[in-house]
């Protein structure tokens, strides 16, 4: 009989893959590769692997995952984790961050139904800060928690928000992730660089996902950063319903097709108006799902 390994992904390469296996006394690491062409993987997956030769092995399959978070335009997708329960968007206020970018991420979290934090990092920039929390702000109010701290200094003040939680820290480059990483979890030397300031982004520091164990109960993914989040594998629908503060009024539109833009009798501009919603939130839903109609064109 074949023997076979199990274990879970803690490190993405491309098509290779670092493997912690489990039940292993030496706590080894091995290098898996995939069947055939596709890298159909993720940090966090559950794994079966083949025989090992020389600390390598063909990765056979995936457990049923819990979520998987990824990213996809119309020619391809971009895995970011899998089996992870809550999604930590590390913003700051020193670069500029997108707004836009939070509302995406929070519509595929929702969709795999994660919890999420956002972490306003570099609050100690005084200067800054009035104008990141009033971007904050539409997110603070659906309930969203907004952990402010300076990576340098507090960090630790995000442990409880961790404990017994698998979280992934998506952003975008030059937020603070990194150096987050190496904070929470001492001896990780995960790569940090300056801001490059005539850009107003961070330089992509970190290649690849990778998954940490923390001190205690609970793991840390720390992703690349990211500077979009195509969400073309959900229908329009789904993506409504990603946006939590127009749910109680999916269903009271004039029309029933209604696409909350130029539509009469439309219940989610009428909440604007009321102030129930706030309007920037209804600019990102248009421009997320204008891209989905502009693929099927393709």
């Amino acid at each position: 009989m074949t023997q076979t390994n199990t274990g879970t992904i803690v490190a993405a390469f491309g098509r290779h893959y670092e493997i912690a296996l489990d039940n292993d006394a030496d706590g080894r690491r091995v290098n898996g590769i995939p069947r055939g062409k596709k890298s159909p993987y993720a940090c966090g997956d559950r794994v079966t692997l083949g025989p090992l030769h020389d600390s390598e092995a063909q990765i056979l399959g995936h457990a049923p995952r819990r979520s998987l978070l990824y990213r996809s335009d119309q020619w391809k997708q971009k895995l970011i984790a899998a089996n992870a329960t809550q999604i930590v968007l590390v913003v700051a206020t020193e670069p500029g961050f997108s707004d836009e970018l939070i509302s995406r991420t929070l519509v595929a979290a929702q969709h795999e139904q994660m919890r999420a934090v956002i972490v306003l990092n570099k609050a100690d920039l005084a200067a800054n800060l009035p104008a990141a929390r009033a971007q904050l702000a539409p997110f603070a109010a659906l309930d969203i928690p907004v952990v402010e701290l300076c990576a340098l200094h507090d960090a630790q003040s995000l442990a409880p928000w961790l404990t017994d939680q698998v979280s992934v820290l998506v952003g975008q480059s030059g937020m603070g992730k990194s150096t987050l990483t190496n904070i929470l979890i001492p001896g990780t030397d995960a790569a940090t660089r300056e801001i490059s300031t005539a850009l107003d982004s961070g330089k992509h520091t970190t290649t690849h996902a990778r998954l940490y164990q923390l001190p205690g109960a609970g793991a840390l993914i720390d992703s690349p950063g990211l500077q979009e989040f195509g969400l073309a594998h959900l229908t329009r629908g789904e993506i409504e319903l990603g946006f939590a503060e127009f749910v109680q009024y999916l269903g009271h539109c004039r029309f029933r097709d209604c696409r909350h833009e130029n539509d009469p009798g439309c219940a989610i501009k009428a909440a604007i108006a009321a102030g129930t919603i706030h309007a920037r939130r209804l600019t990102h839903f248009v421009t997320i799902t204008s891209e989905g109609d502009r693929a099927k064109l393709f």
